[in-house]
């Protein structure tokens, strides 16, 4: 069986400019709101974890792929979507979480992470060894593509594993980089650059052949012909406060080359928060992968604290979860996971915490506290009559269409739609 995402390729290569989008999220609600939006159309949903979510010893999430899989699996149960319309990938497979230690360590835990992907049933795998490692002082494309050539031997050996147990296993696909922006959008330091640098097409072409050696070197030749897209930097970026958009005049020299790759495509990071025209005009220029996170988590927190909003309107003090206070309060108590993201005096910081588009609030969704504030306001306005006229004080949308009688006042109901107007920008840009 052909992967899916080959397919896709092959079509765009003949003309028929349909790409598709990544979800790299584990927040249930962006899953649920994915499958929802997906559920009527013959369209795959691509799912992705990244390394520092999901890892051999839990990530962030804490889980592992195999309980990552697992995780998907039954959302689909619930959310009623084909397990098999579902492509799970692993982005950010390398050294990534590890850079701070011995090299030889952090590629040995590199290996065991793409290990347990590949057993575990992803069949994207982005091997992303972009990152120096402690002591690295001649770092370039040669060293980039030595250890992602180390790594594709690992995802090959362990997918030979995987088929003696499954012969219908598919073979992963690969993306591929040296020029991979970092998960989560651009840090503060970069905020006040002129701007985010388009990758030279000299660059992309010595990315390609040098990866293509680095491969044959290390016993994978053939492990090539599974690479789909590689990674690239299109000039889309967003950071704390700032969107850097799409521009196709800058981006044109990639555009044309990609067309003399007959197999090959462009995967998009760090594209949340694009118009929906940028991300089609991506698309059509070779950009056929896109992925998008935090403007889905974002989009999750802007119906949160609209919800919460409201919450505190018609709900008696005494019962009142104060979610934005709770959340604020776990993110101070335990900073790590912003304070390298978010500058300024208190003030700034405390508006940073919430209404930032890098969306660290993200990382405290899962801790205890803050996901009892979360299911206490869901609660509470799951036992009451939402009046109408606050929810278009504070959801104007959602209201146009509850009067129209597409959409419920269930909270859930409302959250989900939030999130799935973001989606179905990227629904209109890959859809040809």
């Amino acid at each position: 069986m052909v992967h899916p995402i080959k397919k896709i390729i092959s079509e765009y290569k003949n003309g028929n400019h349909k790409g598709i989008f990544s979800v790299c999220s584990a927040n249930k609600y962006v899953i649920e709101a994915a499958m929802e939006r997906l559920r009527s159309s013959d369209m795959y949903l691509l799912i992705e974890s990244t390394a520092n979510q999901v890892d051999q010893f839990g990530g962030y999430t804490r889980m592992r792929p195999m309980d990552f899989k697992n995780f998907i699996k039954e959302c689909c149960t619930c959310f009623n979507f084909p397990f098999e319309r579902v492509i799970l990938g692993g982005d950010h497979l390398g050294p990534l979480t590890w850079q701070k230690i011995d090299p030889e360590e952090a590629m040995e835990n590199a290996k065991e992470l793409i290990r347990q992907y590949v057993l575990a049933g992803f069949t994207k795998i982005h091997i992303d060894t972009s990152m120096k490692l402690f002591g690295d002082d001649v770092f370039g494309d040669e060293k980039i593509a030595d250890r992602a050539g180390i790594l594709c031997n690992v995802a090959e050996e362990s997918f030979k594993e995987l088929s003696l147990i499954d012969k219908d296993v598919l073979h992963p696909v690969y993306i591929i980089g040296s020029e991979v922006p970092i998960p989560g959008g651009a840090k503060s330091e970069e905020e006040n650059s002129e701007g985010i640098q388009v990758t030279k097409v000299g660059g992309f072409k010595q990315t390609v052949e040098t990866f293509k050696l680095a491969f044959e070197n290390h016993g994978v030749k053939e492990a090539f012909d599974y690479v789909v897209g590689v990674v690239v930097q299109p000039g889309v970026e967003f950071s704390s406060d700032t969107v850097w958009e799409y521009d196709e005049d800058k981006a044109k020299d990639l555009s044309e080359t990609i067309k003399s790759y007959s197999n090959l495509v462009y995967e998009a990071h760090s594209t949340d928060y694009q118009t929906k025209d940028k991300l089609h005009n991506m698309v059509k220029d070779g950009f056929v992968i896109l992925k998008v996170g935090p403007a889905l988590t974002f989009a999750f927190r802007e119906a949160a604290f609209a919800l919460n909003c409201i919450e505190e309107e018609i709900i008696p003090k005494d019962q009142k979860s104060n979610f934005k206070k709770v959340l604020d309060e776990a993110m101070v108590r335990n900073p790590i996971n912003w304070i390298n993201n978010y500058h300024g005096d208190e003030f700034e910081l405390q508006f940073k915490r919430k209404y930032s588009y890098s969306d660290r609030c993200r990382y405290y969704m899962p801790v205890k506290e803050v996901n009892d504030a979360f299911e206490k306001m869901i609660e509470n306005l799951s036992n009451v009559k939402i009046p109408l006229t606050i929810i278009s004080q504070y959801m104007p949308c959602e209201y146009r269409l509850i009067r129209s009688k597409r959409l419920s006042s269930d909270p859930k109901a409302l959250i989900l739609n939030k999130i799935g107007e973001c989606l179905d920008d990227y629904i209109f840009a890959v859809e040809g």
